[in-house]
């Protein structure tokens, strides 16, 4: 499970799982590029990642919201770095909570391009180098609603599944070429925008966050919260040599809580 040698792509990675999955690829050899839309954060991780084997690290500055920014960028970055990527690790932040009726329709449409579109550039765009060396992994971070919806996430519900298909098409088409397509799914995972999820039901329904955690603990069998480097380990095993024969599926890393198989 060691990525000498090889390059990765990886989104949403200045913090959360984004980050953890940047740091546990670098410190297993891996050359990152990290990809957000903060500049001064991205030079922050960037100079902070693992380099055991002497790697430079390095980032692409673009906003999931601006799909034909993100494939300029991606585009050129390609052209001065021809070697391209073995590994894509599609992640960003998911579509603010919400009852589904209240969502405007433009929420489902810039979720849509958030997730969806911007997925399917970057594919677009690596593939064709994953395709020359015979070699290459995507793995989407999405989120256990692909499995069973989550109350109160309305537009997230939706798009979520949406990038579970998209994601099991591509690994079928991929598949013969020796590229892997698969989607890992966090449950209740400790980052920001679980803090902010807690902190807009606790104004909802006027509990504390004690209550509101309590409640969410009960619908878990681990009865914790999970830890960003433990999603970022189903992540790297994903898009390691150990995982050629693996495509196409969903794992959830959630402590037990989906109620599907």
């Amino acid at each position: 499970m060691d990525f000498l040698s090889q390059r990765a792509l990886v989104g949403g990675s200045t913090q959360g799982i984004g980050r953890a999955v940047a740091e546990e690829l670098a410190r297993r050899g891996a050359t990152l590029t990290l990809l957000a839309r903060n500049e001064a954060a991205l030079r922050e991780v960037a100079a902070a990642l693992p380099t055991p084997a002497g790697q430079r690290h390095d980032f692409i500055v673009a906003d999931f919201s601006q799909p034909d920014v993100l494939r300029e960028r991606v585009q050129e970055y390609l052209g001065a770095h021809p070697a391209g990527f073995n590994v894509l690790v599609n992640n960003t932040g998911g579509p603010a909570g919400g009852p589904i009726l209240e969502a405007t329709v433009e929420a489902f449409r810039a979720a849509f391009e958030q997730h969806v579109v911007c997925n399917h550039l970057l594919a677009q765009a690596l593939v064709p180098g994953m395709r020359q060396r015979g070699q290459g992994r995507i793995i989407n971070i999405i989120s256990t609603s692909v499995k069973q919806p989550l109350p109160g996430l309305g537009v997230s519900n939706t798009i979520r599944a949406a990038v579970g298909n998209w994601a099991k098409t591509l690994a079928n088409e991929l598949a013969a070429d020796g590229i892997t397509v698969n989607n890992v799914l966090p449950g209740a995972t400790v980052t920001q925008r679980h803090t902010s999820l807690i902190e807009k039901k606790t104004e909802q329904t006027g509990q504390t966050t004690e209550q509101v955690e309590a409640a969410m603990l009960r619908l878990i069998p681990a009865q914790r919260f999970g830890q960003a480097p433990e999603v970022a380990a189903a992540v790297v095993f994903l898009a390691s040599a150990a995982a050629a024969y693996i495509t196409g599926i969903n794992i959830p890393v959630d402590g037990g809580r989906t109620g599907s198989l």
